[in-house]
């Protein structure tokens, strides 16, 4: 379990990173997800978190509001599953998913390690920072991609897959796959 939490913790860490850096004029700009603006992949990602948490019958608690500080909001949220993944009863603990029985752990590995990696490139879009994904999560995030199947298209998740430019990279091509345009 201890990868997992490493892996989470990096990629929260840049995620962390790409919060802290959004300008303040720039929470309300337009993302790459339809409909939502920078803050609204924020509220995602921690309302997300939540989420799991409460899989495993836990809560995230009383936070920030994104409205009022998306980083602090951030934060919290990370440290709750942070703080999980590092103790092993609790990254142990297991709830019947949706692809069946899961442990806690391995479903922050498989979805919110996933969220974090294109939300990431989502925010830093949005408000015009460094949009760079790790190599190696590029290769995890496209390995992940069958797994979720039609899950992907539902209304709300990814648009429809785009055709990526001839030669494009393997971020251009993942982020082609998720609907999105580099």
């Amino acid at each position: 379990m201890s990868d997992i939490a490493d892996r989470y913790r990096r990629l929260a860490g840049a995620f962390t990173e790409t919060v802290a850096a959004v300008p303040a004029d720039r929470w309300e700009s337009p993302s790459p997800c339809e409909g939502w603006t920078a803050r609204d992949v924020v509220r995602h990602v921690v309302d997300t978190h939540g989420m799991f948490l409460g899989l495993v019958g836990r809560e995230l608690g009383d936070i920030a509001s994104v409205d009022d500080d998306p980083l602090a909001a951030w934060r919290a949220a990370r440290d709750a599953i942070q703080a999980d993944l590092d103790d092993p009863a609790r990254a142990g603990a297991t709830f019947q998913g949706w692809r069946g029985p899961s442990t806690f752990a391995e479903a922050i590995d498989r979805f919110i390690c996933f969220d974090q990696v294109v939300h990431r490139w989502d925010l830093a879009r949005a408000t015009g920072l460094d949009e760079r994904m790790d190599p190696a999560e590029v290769r995890l995030a496209f390995e992940l991609v069958p797994y979720f199947g039609d899950d992907l298209r539902r209304p709300d998740v990814c648009g429809p897959a785009l055709q990526p430019p001839p030669g494009a990279d393997e971020q251009t091509r993942l982020l082609a796959v998720l609907g999105r345009r580099a």
